[in-house]
């Protein structure tokens, strides 16, 4: 049964809260602003991080790594983690547990995007309260990398708030990321087929899946909802959501 077809490139934008849905569902954004606009001719949601909550989250992670560095030490991903917040555009009224989840996306580096910034972009599911979430995302800067240790971190999943891709590369490495032909700034189809404890990623509507998750962190049975993900350092853009069950 199709739950919801979100027309992203012909539905009306109505503010930070994201779009007025022709099915009534309505959107939520944590940590994040949307903006209704057409990239490279076709209508879309942009959104980015909010100003306010990056430039707090800098200012921690500085003084963090001044302490570390008055040690004579140097921060690793890990000890950082807990300064990093979600962003996300939630599908507040829709629930999710087993399904497909496809979107047109694009993941595009932010003006002040560091050095490490790969144009962070994907889905959210099992969202359930902001922090917990299962994710799979796109790092596009990545898939003509000519490197290639960085093309085979191209596709990511991630369990917030215990499994962190620092987390889930130091102890299994290798098993939750993939190589995928993608570009930033451009179009990317993907689709996300969730059943059980597992779900498969396909990109551009290739047959064969680019990642396997046969063991989802959150559970069997955890369900929640369905989320736009970005990272702070990406201007993400979304259109033709479509959430079937």
């Amino acid at each position: 049964m199709l739950l919801c077809s979100l027309l992203l490139a012909t539905n009306t934008f109505a503010g930070v809260k994201g779009l007025e849905l022709g099915t009534k569902d309505e959107i939520r954004t944590v940590n994040v602003i949307t903006e209704k606009e057409n990239f490279k001719g076709r209508s879309n949601l942009k959104v980015y991080a909010d100003p306010e909550v990056t430039d707090s989250i800098k200012e921690k992670t500085s003084k963090l790594i001044q302490d570390f560095q008055a040690r004579g030490k140097q921060p690793t991903p890990a000890d950082l983690e807990h300064l990093s917040t979600s962003h996300l555009v939630v599908f507040d009224t829709i629930e999710f547990s087993k399904g497909t989840i496809e979107a047109e996306i694009v993941g595009s580096l932010s003006s002040n995007a560091p050095g490490q910034a790969r144009g962070f972009v994907g889905i959210a599911w099992n969202v359930q309260d902001d922090k917990t979430y299962d994710c799979i995302y796109l790092r596009p800067t990545n898939g003509r990398a000519n490197d290639q240790q960085r093309r085979n971190h191209s596709v990511q999943y991630i369990s917030h708030p215990e499994w962190t891709w620092y987390r889930l590369r130091k102890e299994m490495p290798s098993k939750y990321e993939a190589y995928v032909d993608i570009l930033p700034d451009e179009w990317i189809k993907v689709k996300i087929v969730v059943e059980d404890q597992s779900a498969k990623l396909y990109v551009n509507e290739v047959e064969q899946p680019t990642l396997i998750v046969n063991d989802l962190k959150t559970g069997r049975e955890a369900g929640g909802r369905v989320a736009l993900w970005i990272h702070s350092s990406t201007v993400g853009r979304f259109r033709n959501v479509k959430i079937s069950q």
